[in-house]
């Protein structure tokens, strides 16, 4: 298998008690009826959670056989690896998330079975006022100040805390407590794990009537407490016209494209996740060519060549790559 074309996946959607309806109405995903469509898994290699190829001479293959098959034509300089490292999505927050942290790689490894860690970075693509995002201790918050206020019931007094705006970017590294609060649409990527351990779940309980079970002890030895407050990034030009950065770690580099004319996909051999958060833009790779909306993502691997851009209007997009 060689000359990867730019690949287009079906999206995973989550239900949980927090979501609703947005990633429909606005992100043009194919939900049901139910009024708690949370997420959207538009990337992702993560055991039983596969991206499947929706079209093409390849439609009905996992991203996992892909790496497993095509590596070198999927990474390209990152050759090889056991599994995708990335996971994008997208979030629909009708109602405040649970405080959480995320294990590193290093910890994340001593669990059975091992994982990744989790390193992400939001995009905030729509905020209702007084909606807000939860990131990072305050100042001076150690370990016994938090254990102590989890103790009376008040751990949120602890956290950081701000109103955010649409563009708003943060990178929340692993061990930063945070959530995000209702009213918000966000982009995330991240490295490819599902490991949480949730301090506080706001005293709410499931469709059961049961409280989520919390991770209080496995959070508080994975919290980096050293990590203040965590505020949105001010985005950094970059050598390409109409790209600026917004976040750059050594899990992934995070770019925003507000193209005015056709541009081309870099050929730097490595892939490039694409996904649409304003707009809606053209795709030409090969002489065919793709139509995409907000919402919809593009995988293009890093074997696939002359891949151009071309927005309809004004188009935002994301870009996301390993370093």
């Amino acid at each position: 298998m060689s000359e990867l074309a730019p690949l287009r996946f079906k999206p995973i959607l989550k239900e949980y008690l927090w979501g609703g309806r947005r990633l429909g109405a606005e992100l043009h995903k194919s939900i049901g009826d139910g009024p708690h469509y949370a997420e959207s898994w538009e990337v992702v290699d993560h055991g039983d959670d596969q991206s499947i190829v929706a079209s093409g001479p390849l439609a009905g293959k996992s991203l996992h056989e892909l790496v497993t098959t095509a590596g070198h034509d999927i990474f390209g300089r990152h050759h090889p690896r056991p599994r995708f490292p990335l996971l994008l999505k997208y979030l629909d927050c009708q109602r405040v998330l649970s405080v959480q942290v995320h294990p590193n790689d290093e910890q994340a490894a001593e669990l059975d079975p091992p994982d990744l860690g989790k390193t992400e970075a939001w995009v905030v693509l729509a905020a209702d006022p007084g909606a807000k995002i939860y990131a990072g201790l305050k100042e001076g918050v150690d370990r016994p100040t938090l254990e102590r206020e989890l103790a009376l019931g008040n751990s949120q007094v602890c956290l950081h805390e701000f109103e955010p705006r649409a563009g708003d970017c943060l990178l929340i590294e692993a061990g930063t407590v945070h959530a995000l609060g209702a009213g918000l649409l966000i982009a995330e990527i991240q490295q490819a794990s599902d490991t949480t351990y949730r301090l506080f779940d706001w005293n709410r309980v499931d469709r059961d009537g049961k409280p989520r079970p919390l991770h209080i002890r496995e959070a508080l030895d994975t919290i980096d407490y050293s990590r203040g407050p965590v505020i949105p990034r001010s985005p950094i030009a970059t050598n390409r016209p109409n790209v600026e950065r917004l976040a750059e770690c050594d899990k992934f580099i995070l770019d925003r494209w507000c193209p005015d004319s056709a541009q081309p996909i870099p050929n730097d051999n490595r892939f490039h996740i694409l996904t649409i958060v304003e707009g809606n833009v053209s795709l030409s790779a090969a002489s065919q060519i793709d139509h995409l909306r907000r919402g919809d993502t593009i995988f293009v691997p890093a074997c696939a060549r002359d891949v151009e851009i071309a927005p309809t209007g004004r188009a935002v997009l994301l870009d996301m790559y390993l370093p």
